[in-house]
């Protein structure tokens, strides 16, 4: 693709891939420098050519070779010194290792994000989906089976859950989503996350330096000129994530330091949530409470300034709402005049009215509309707002939260039901057209029961027979085969692509599902394992699918990195390196 990006004969040029190795340049004025000797932008090579036909003919070289040929300049200038360094090998060790730092990914994924954004204002249908990952071999095998079976990472991203990283990545052990586990352990997980998704770079890559070698051995031209093509299109494992900061774990000083801990980690993208933090429950059950606007908001920009203090200007906020679900206030807000944002936070309070001389010894009260109104306190000194006010509040917080810095929402539900985010989404794009949610597709959801119930209460209103159906008891297998299920379950087929149509939902995600994956593949080793089917099960339940279906991982020694190591053995040792993939490797009988 070639565009014009200034008036001083500059090109941009790129490979069709947005995510290819060193395949993007920007052509400087005739004068062969960059403007001023400006470092070029992330992702981007300065070259200098004075004329578009000259310069496309300096792109027949591939982006490999050139990485190659500057090796071998500074080989040369180091003299005699750097006589065992092999150009080709660094060249590839450079290829392999693309993203030095963590905030080198969180540029490159902010980018990607916000195109994703846009591209979803222009055409609802290409929102974008994430699976939560709480260890970093999860989430690198999720990309590689993306890669494998969908050819493109494109619109794929990671998410971080909070209540997986509380549940198992804690010191103190399995821990509920309450905020208790040490904030450190997020940033780890974003670290770690990003590390194996380099080492899958590195291992895919290394396969393509194994074939380019074999190629160029057997003398076959076509190959290695297919190969050096693949090394140069290379799409990356690394996408964006969606991380969880909870509620900040503290006061918005805490949520900055623990903000860019998480940025520097890798992180484009951190969702914040309104509860109170030191009282934070899961967003699916009870006992939440909420903060005051002015509070949230300040963690907001917290979140912010440690995005562009670290030069990742593109970062995505996501804030989260649980107003829905969350009937109490730890504190009344401070309001200065009728009608502000104060106000209206303290106008959904469930209160009484009350005259000056039924004032008791300690009560809290607010006047509004010339009335005195003492707000119902329970015993905990938290304060309750009226029933059947948690949608309005949602509308409320979400036009709140993008009209002051965030740039994408995410209300949590009871339930996964298209019509009902509908009815808030549409409120909330009277005021701000392009509002977007991240919706959590919750495993703390009965999916298969709700959907039932759903078609189930679709067929009455249509005047259909139900007489065959117990509404409370639809989760038996007794009815998984009825024209009632099978709606149902083309239903929840297709929720995502009808909520991002319908709803305005730009991200789908499933918070725990690697969690329950776990749980569920060990319950069906162990069960085979002992007992009578002993080591078959694992050999035709695991080992002969990995095989047959093309898991990687089934050559174990190869993903945990031991040809990678084999190779560099050999680049710093040449013929003296001690290998160990020789040919009494097991792994060679899993060709």
């Amino acid at each position: 693709m070639i565009q014009s990006r200034s008036t001083v004969r500059e090109l941009f040029v790129s490979t069709p891939s947005s995510a290819s190795f060193f395949a993007t340049v920007i052509l400087s004025p005739c004068s062969g420098e960059p403007p001023a000797r400006q470092p070029s932008p992330a992702g981007f090579e300065w070259v200098s050519r004075c004329s578009t036909n000259t310069f496309l003919e300096g792109l027949t070289m591939s982006a490999y070779q050139n990485e190659i040929k500057a090796v071998a300049a500074l080989k040369e200038k180091n003299g005699s010194s750097w006589s065992a360094i092999n150009p080709e090998y660094a060249a590839r060790m450079r290829i392999q290792n693309r993203f030095k730092t963590g905030l080198d990914i969180a540029k490159y994924t902010a980018a990607i994000m916000r195109k994703d954004m846009a591209e979803y204002d222009a055409d609802s249908s290409v929102y974008t989906q994430s699976l939560g990952c709480w260890h970093g071999f999860i989430g690198q095998q999720k990309l590689i089976s993306i890669k494998k079976h969908l050819k493109t990472t494109n619109k794929r991203y990671l998410y971080l859950s909070g209540w997986m990283v509380a549940a198992l990545r804690s010191d103190f052990g399995p821990l509920p989503d309450q905020s208790m586990h040490e904030k450190t352990a997020v940033s780890g997980l974003i670290e770690e996350l990003y590390t194996f998704l380099r080492q899958a770079d590195a291992r895919e890559l290394d396969l393509l330096f194994t074939g380019l070698d074999a190629a160029r051995a057997a003398g076959d031209k076509a190959k290695e000129a297919e190969l050096l093509a693949q090394i140069d299109n290379f799409e990356t494992h690394v996408v964006p994530i969606i991380a969880d900061i909870d509620a900040g774990f503290g006061n918005a000083e805490a949520t900055y330091l623990l903000a860019k801990k998480m940025i520097e980690a890798g992180a484009c993208c951190i969702q914040i949530e309104n509860q109170v933090s030191d009282e934070k429950q899961c967003g699916h059950q009870d006992g939440k409470v909420t903060v005051p606007h002015i509070d949230f908001l300040a963690k907001i920009n917290a979140v912010r300034y440690a995005f562009l203090e670290l030069g990742v200007d593109d970062g995505v906020i996501v804030a989260r709402t649980d107003s829905l679900g969350a009937g109490l206030t730890k504190q009344i807000a401070v309001t200065n005049e009728p009608g502000d944002l104060g106000d209206l936070y303290n106008s959904f309070l469930d209160c009484e009215e009350i005259s000056e001389a039924e004032l008791g010894n300690g009560d809290v009260v607010i006047k509004r509309e010339g009335k005195l109104l003492r707000p119902k306190r329970l015993a905990s000194n938290l304060f309750q707002f009226r029933k059947g006010t948690g949608e309005d509040r949602c509308v409320l917080d979400c036009i709140t939260s993008l009209q002051n810095g965030a740039d994408l929402l995410w209300i949590e539900t009871e339930k996964p039901h298209v019509g009902q985010i509908k009815a808030m989404v549409d409120r909330i794009r009277e005021v701000i057209p392009n509002a977007k949610l991240v919706y959590n597709n919750s495993p703390s959801f009965n999916w298969t029961l709700n959907f039932r119930q759903q078609v189930f209460d679709a067929f009455v209103a249509e005047g259909k027979d139900v007489s065959a159906y117990d509404r409370n008891k639809l989760m038996s297998v007794e009815y998984d085969d009825t024209e009632l299920a099978k709606v149902a379950d083309e239903k929840i087929r297709t929720f995502q692509r009808d909520g991002s149509a319908h709803a305005g939902i730009f991200h789908h995600l499933i918070t725990l599902p690697t969690y329950h994956t776990a749980a569920l593949s060990t319950d069906n080793l162990a069960k085979g394992y002992f007992a009578d089917e002993g080591m078959l099960a694992y050999v035709k339940g695991v080992q002969r699918q990995e095989l047959r279906q093309g898991i990687a991982c089934v050559k174990h020694q190869n993903m945990a990195g031991s040809d990678i190591g084999d190779n560099h053995k050999e680049y710093f040792a040449g013929e003296a390196a001690l290998k160990a993939s020789g040919k009494d490797n097991t792994m060679n009988q899993f060709h």
